[in-house]
């Protein structure tokens, strides 16, 4: 599971209908079960997501057997539908992750 920050201007409309929404968007299609939402597309065999907290929840199961255009296809989606639930475009999130490892690893 991955968790992503999200922008405090996103937060509040981070419930799993609007998830649901986004994801069927992106993907084509999503269903709730259980408090999470769910979907597949291209490369993603399952994703979930839900809020947790102040953070997008992320659980992703990947089918590494598929044609590299279809690969390509997935990220962008996945990265878009990553800024649309978050806020944070990938360039953004990838700045985050780097200045919170360097916090863990005692740099700062």
């Amino acid at each position: 599971m991955q968790k992503y920050p999200v922008r405090a201007t996103a937060r509040a409309g981070l419930t799993p209908e609007a998830l649901e929404r986004i994801c069927r968007e992106v993907f084509g299609e999503a269903h709730q079960e259980g408090g999470k939402v769910r979907t597949s597309f291209g490369a993603l065999a399952a994703l979930a997501t839900w809020r947790e907290a102040k953070e997008l929840a992320v659980e992703v199961t990947m089918n590494p057997k598929v044609e590299a255009s279809v690969a390509q296809d997935t990220v962008r989606r996945y990265n878009q539908f990553l800024q649309s639930a978050t806020g944070y475009s990938a360039k953004e999130r990838a700045a985050r992750l780097r200045k919170s490892a360097s916090k863990g690893a005692g740099g700062e």
